[in-house]
């Protein structure tokens, strides 16, 4: 499963190894007005070439009997901007994750503010969330008290957690999600999955390459940076995942006749490996994951990843540094640096062949 990564690398890791200069300026404010005219940088692994192209090119990628592997999860809109009842002082609430019943984990700002029994108030008090537990890192649980449905509410008050670097105003919502989002459960949109519109998944289709969904609900860990110097420290937070039967038995025949599983994404391609990891094999399952993959780790469960262009000493960058090799990332990084293609979210994408 794993190599030893010292013999690579000498001594311990470092996240600075995976550092890489980028100007402001080419941090993607807004989405592109059509999905699949972004910028694709095609980096083969093997040879570390690059090829320039168009999103909607990733078809002549892609051959009869390979598999493409989305994540299905929908955003939340999460982020609530309400008023401790004491107080009135404004206070910011990011719903990372379902606990159980009506209980969630969630970010606060400023969390200094809030105390076991706090209660804040949305809306004109049409949804309040009172602190049950105090934890690290400005995370809080906290009971949510409404009437009606937490969606429909949600929609009404809440707005799409967009990352801290996006400045601009998001004007149209469901550009955040990708367009076959379907279960609801995300703190932030699987962006490799932005690019395509149901028209190329068409043609996708049409030309015998099998689509299959997972799901993994994004989490935490997309709004930390890595705190410690040495990789190897890192502690990734837990994601709910899910891969239904029909799934694997599709992911499973596709290594078994010789075709290429294609992961959109970091976080279908950690979905897949957790669940490779796991059983040797695909299967319907669900379950919460952690898995961090860093030089060291022999992928299993994915031949190629479509993704986004990532921030500098993120898992997301040692991610695709273990696919194909950090040399190789690092200078791809360079060239689309140098070709002025957009960074992160609502950015360009990246082929890895």
């Amino acid at each position: 499963m794993w190599y030893n990564y010292r013999e690579i690398w000498g001594e311990s890791m470092k996240v600075s190894d995976f550092d890489y200069y980028l100007p402001e300026e080419l941090i993607a404010q807004t989405p592109l007005e059509k999905r699949d005219e972004s910028r694709l940088l095609v980096l083969d692994k093997k040879t570390g070439e690059i090829e320039h192209k168009r999103f909607f090119d990733i078809i002549d990628y892609l051959n009869k009997g390979d598999t493409l592997v989305l994540n299905d999860t929908k955003v939340l809109p999460a982020r609530l901007i309400g008023v401790k009842e004491e107080t009135n002082a404004v206070i910011e609430i990011l719903l990372l994750k379902n606990i159980e019943g009506d209980k969630w984990e969630c970010l606060v700002k400023p969390a200094r503010r809030i105390k076991e029994g706090t209660i804040v108030s949305f809306g004109d008090g049409k949804l309040k969330a009172k602190c049950c537990g105090v934890f690290d890192e400005g995370i809080r649980h906290f009971e949510l008290i409404y009437s009606g449905i937490l969606l429909e509410i949600l929609e009404e008050l809440g707005t799409m957690p967009l990352p801290p670097y996006i400045h601009e105003k998001l004007e149209d919502q469901s550009r955040y999600q990708t367009v076959y989002a379907k279960e609801v459960g995300s703190a932030a949109a699987p962006t490799a999955g932005l690019h395509f519109t149901q028209e190329l998944l068409d043609k996708i289709k049409a030309k015998g390459i099998n689509i299959v969904y997972v799901t993994l609900h994004v989490g935490l860990g997309t709004f930390r940076p890595v705190a410690v110097e040495k990789v190897e420290e890192h502690e990734m937070h837990s994601e709910f995942y899910t891969m239904s039967s029909e799934a694997a038995e599709i992911l499973n025949n596709t290594r078994k006749t010789g075709g290429r599983i294609i992961s959109v994404g970091t976080t279908s391609t950690r979905t897949l490996e957790t669940i490779m990891g796991l059983y040797g094999e695909f299967r319907g399952c669900s379950g919460w994951t952690n898995i961090f993959i860093y030089p060291g780790y022999k992928f299993k469960g994915i031949d190629s990843l479509i993704t986004n262009f990532h921030l500098p000493k993120s898992t997301l960058v040692m991610l695709v540094s273990t696919l194909a090799g950090r040399e190789n990332i690092l200078n791809a990084y360079k060239v689309a640096v140098e070709k002025k293609y957009r960074f992160f979210s609502f950015g360009d994408a990246m082929f890895i062949k």
